[in-house]
């Protein structure tokens, strides 16, 4: 089968049937299509879409270009994918939280790019874990703990991997079908029985408006549902930054603090267990989302979930007693600098992208996807939507290395900031797709 005829036909707008988009992914994966030819397929998809049923059996194909797990658990294997945002280590708490209710969950998750975190990195700010390690380890941590959060091997999806790196110089990542099978392709890969996914919109999130995000999150409910795998999408706002502390090690600290009921944030507190509820209806270990809800917030409450995690850590090579004492275990910036309201009024607006970015420039985040990111680093404290302020009243906190940083995050962070008239508040969770 012709790849210049495969790509021939999506051009000029017909369905591929899965022979074709097999034989594609196979060309992508062996090197027997192009660089040149992968990048017109891409293109012809950005173009011409894709239906349902060609984006289910794309994303089928790609999964089945690497390794694919397979379980043999007394529960139901279920994991959840955010788009990313700001603030945003629902992962850390999400995880333990279902597997404290009976569920497990293969947590495979990625690094930040741009003005977005990397839930990889934020747990490799713990001492010794092992965010990689071998499969071996892998399941025998979600079997005897209930969860692991690691990385995306070589193994998993590399027909993913080659298209992504080419889609990414050729100006097509932004195609809804695309984004539908590369995210579903690693996540099916994990041998799952259901799925949730997190969909943000807002001036943090990926997707530059609402529209688009409820359109990425019914096409991925849509295909994850058509591949054989039980999906709901939850559209939450990233108009502000989830969590009180952006960075990596602060938002751990975050996690443990949320876990064990030191602070929670309220947003964050909402949106965490919404997913968990979702997630074990949509597994079977509850009968509705409100119930599960319920059973998820007394996991949170009673201290199973903050267990699991610590037991998932010690399992993952980091500290034994990482939850008892993380303020000693997790690494902490040199420098600190308070940011205060030039004004008297209300926190008006913020440009969640722009507090993204100030991580980056303290050095927390990533330009490319080669950089070594510094873990201490970050922003904490950050006031919400709405707040009352006076003149002088903090509005966060930087954590920085250098003098140089925290001059450079400083002024992200108050362009970030408008403080005026009160705005409108909104629940973070906006829409449930099913």
């Amino acid at each position: 089968m012709l790849i210049s005829e495969i790509i021939r036909k999506k051009r000029d707008g017909a369905t591929l049937d899965e022979a074709e988009i097999a034989a594609l992914v196979t060309g992508i994966t062996d090197g027997s299509a192009s660089d040149e030819q992968v990048g017109a397929f891409g293109m012809a998809v950005y173009f011409q879409g894709m239906e349902a049923e060609e984006a289910a059996a794309l994303t089928l194909a790609m999964r089945d270009s690497g390794d694919v797990m397979r379980w043999d658990l007394p529960g139901p294997v279920v994991d959840k994918h955010s788009t990313g945002g700001v603030g945003d280590n629902v992962s850390l708490m999400l995880a333990p939280i279902v597997a404290a209710c009976g569920g497990y969950v293969p947590m495979i998750s990625g690094r930040g790019l741009g003005h977005t975190g990397g839930t990889l990195d934020k747990m490799e700010a713990i001492p010794g874990y092992s965010a990689t390690p071998d499969n071996d380890t892998f399941r025998r941590v979600v079997r005897e703990v209930g969860c692991a959060i690691i990385g995306q091997t070589g193994t998993i999806a590399p027909a993913d991997k080659r298209f992504y790196g080419i889609r990414d110089v050729t100006a097509t990542v932004e195609s809804i079908p695309l984004i539908t099978a590369s995210i579903l392709s690693k996540k099916l890969a994990a041998g799952l029985d259901a799925l949730v996914m997190d969909v943000k919109t807002g001036n943090g999130a990926f997707m530059p408006t609402f529209e688009a995000s409820r359109d990425l999150a019914r096409s991925i409910a849509r295909v994850s549902t058509a591949a054989g795998v039980p999906c709901h999408a939850l559209l939450t706002a990233m108009d502000q930054p989830l969590a009180r502390d952006a960075g990596n090690a602060v938002e751990v600290r975050n996690a443990v603090e949320f876990l064990t009921d030191v602070h929670r944030d309220v947003r964050l507190e909402w949106v965490t267990l919404a997913l968990a509820g979702e997630m074990l209806t949509l597994a079977g270990l509850t009968k509705d989302r409100d119930t599960g809800f319920s059973v998820a917030r007394a996991a949170l409450e009673d201290g199973r979930a903050a267990e699991v995690f610590a037991k998932m850590v010690a399992g993952l090579g980091g500290p034994a007693d990482f939850v008892e004492r993380y303020e000693d275990h997790l690494p902490k910036a040199p420098l600190t600098r308070d940011i205060a309201a030039p004004v008297e009024g209300h926190v008006a607006s913020i440009d969640t992208r722009g507090i993204g970015l100030a991580v980056v420039e303290l050095g927390g985040g990533r330009r490319r996807s080669a950089d070594e990111i510094d873990p201490a680093v970050g922003i904490t404290g950050m006031i919400d939507l709405g707040q009352t302020v006076r003149e002088g009243t903090v509005m966060c906190t930087i954590h920085a290395r250098t003098e140089d940083q925290l001059d450079a995050a400083e002024k992200q962070i108050r362009a970030a900031y408008r403080i005026g008239e009160a705005p409108e508040q909104t629940d973070p969770v906006l829409e449930i797709i099913s």
